[in-house]
């Protein structure tokens, strides 16, 4: 037994040592942890329980049966964040490079089927050279069986990627099935192809950080959420963020004691829009004012900037906020904030998250380029997934809610549960000089008339009344009570019903 007992502990630590010590050292020469040492930030202190610690691959081929490392490429298991379960798998770069075999993807499959089961997030750390090439279909196959997991998963339990490192190929499709990609600034990267093929086939002279690094991805692509310095930012703000969310979709999110009084008034929104309609503020300044804290978690901040989105709180309980924003476009819609705004309101829609949207819109990008990149079916999706969503919604107009943008913003249409709006609000087919030059086109050379006549349209339609007088507007509130009319209308909201008809799955304009 004292033998038996020995052997254990060897391999144990053989295991622990993965790749060896000259290479977790090149790893940290990096700047990178080590696949244990992720986990060990990630996962509260002492929780962490590792499974298949001692899975080796079954590849034989060119000289692969000499070369067996315990646990083969990636650490697997579960553990607690604030005290609540996740299961996590953490591939690791000094064993083979983290390359995927047959069994390193066993192991990911198998926890994923049992965060499935017991209904609790999975988070995958990616530091990947992609596919072990010495194995050929059977990593190919591997790949496609936890493919197979996340689509699975989508709408069941939250999945968060983080890329910590390489994830090129067929590896780039798992994460990009995932809720949320986190990425690490000058260490990951994603691509399907990597810098040499791309210049084999187009002739194109890229890097890798320029091709798939994290600034590419957050900022121009959109693949990304957010992006961060190093390991231990990263690792952080992910727990920061599964405090947001339920464990999995037959559960409400994790509510939090707050001392922020749900009543709080702040005069200083009451002078937030200009009085000029065309001149710009920063819808953040109401987004800060307005949750508990002013504890904002904004999500991908740095693309598609006319539209913001993330997660906050109210009264403790979280809830998800979309809001047009009027310093970038003005705060119309285009493609990709049609695109960034329905997924999150997707995503919120499924894991019972309350959505609040704040609303600015001048209407749609017009342009050819838009045109030609379908702006009428990408606007549709951020329509279809209001539209779908049967989660409470709150909506407030603070200034502009001009045409079909009108109607995409969680409008009363749209099954909006409560509607308000400042009375600053100006709800309109269109703006009051671009309605009356077509309503009035034969005075259009006389600008004394023009003027007149848009000054008349101005105080007869741009404002929140008509819409009032329709019901559309639940009603006209002072902004200095955002706050406490948004909470109220939540906690009356909070064991709401709403069931779609029964389907297999609609036919979203993707």
């Amino acid at each position: 037994m004292h033998e038996i007992i020995e052997q254990l502990a060897e391999k144990r630590a053989a295991a622990r040592l993965g790749g060896g010590t000259s290479r977790i050292e090149a790893q940290h020469a990096k700047g990178k942890l080590t696949a244990r040492e992720r986990l060990e930030l990630l996962l509260d202190a002492g929780s962490f329980e590792e499974w298949d610690m001692f899975v080796e691959h079954r590849c034989t081929d060119f000289g692969m049966a000499e070369q067996k490392v315990p646990g083969d490429g990636v650490v697997t298991g579960h553990g607690t964040i604030n005290g609540r379960l996740v299961f996590a798998f953490s591939q690791d770069f000094t064993v083979f490079g983290g390359s995927l075999s047959e069994a390193h993807a066993e192991k990911i499959c198998k926890v994923m089927d049992h965060a499935l089961r017991a209904g609790a997030p999975v988070i995958g750390l990616n530091d990947s050279g992609g596919a072990r090439i010495q194995e050929g279909v059977a990593s190919l196959g591997g790949y496609a069986e936890v493919f197979q997991r996340n689509v699975l998963a989508s709408g069941v339990i939250p999945q968060i990627s983080l890329i910590m490192g390489p994830c090129a190929g067929g590896a780039v499709y798992s994460p990009a099935m995932t809720d949320f990609i986190l990425m690490v600034k000058d260490s990951s990267y994603m691509f399907v192809t990597g810098p040499e093929v791309v210049k084999t086939v187009t002739h194109e002279e890229v890097t890798a950080e320029e091709l798939g690094g994290a600034v590419t991805h957050t900022t121009r692509s959109g693949v990304a959420d957010l992006a961060f310095e190093n390991d231990v930012e990263a690792l952080m703000i992910t727990r920061r963020l599964v405090g947001f969310l339920p464990s999995s979709n037959r559960e409400k999110p994790p509510a939090v004691p707050t001392e922020d009084p749900a009543d709080r008034a702040d005069a200083s929104l009451d002078t937030l829009v200009p009085d000029n309609p065309n001149t710009p503020y920063d819808i953040k300044e109401l987004l800060f004012k307005v949750v508990d804290e002013q504890d904002f978690f904004e999500l991908q901040p740095d693309q598609a900037k006319n539209i913001v989105i993330g997660f906050g709180r109210m009264e403790g309980h979280p809830v998800g906020i979309v809001a047009n924003q009027p310093l970038v476009l003005a705060g119309c819609l285009d493609i990709k904030s049609s695109i960034k705004a329905a997924r999150f309101v997707r995503f919120c829609d499924a894991f019972n998250i309350p959505i609040v949207t704040f609303v600015d819109v001048p209407g749609f990008l017009p342009g050819t380029s838009q045109e030609y990149g379908g702006i009428i079916k990408h606007g549709a999706k951020l329509l279809y997934a209001y539209a779908e969503a049967t989660v409470p919604k709150i909506t407030l107009i603070t200034r502009k809610a001009y045409g079909g943008a009108y109607d995409v913003m969680a409008s009363k249409h749209l099954r909006g549960d409560v509607n308000f709006a400042w009375p600053s609000a100006e709800i309109a087919v269109m703006g009051p000089k671009g309605a009356v030059e077509i309503i009035f086109r034969k005075e259009a050379g006389d600008p004394q008339t023009i003027a007149e006549r848009t000054e008349e349209y101005r105080k007869k339609f741009a404002n929140p009344f008509i819409a009032g007088h329709r019901g559309y507007i639940d009603d006209v509130i002072q902004p200095r009570e955002t706050r406490r009319r948004i909470c109220r209308s939540l906690k009356v909201l909070r064991d709401k019903r709403l069931e779609n008809p029964w389907r297999k799955h609609g036919n979203m304009p993707l």
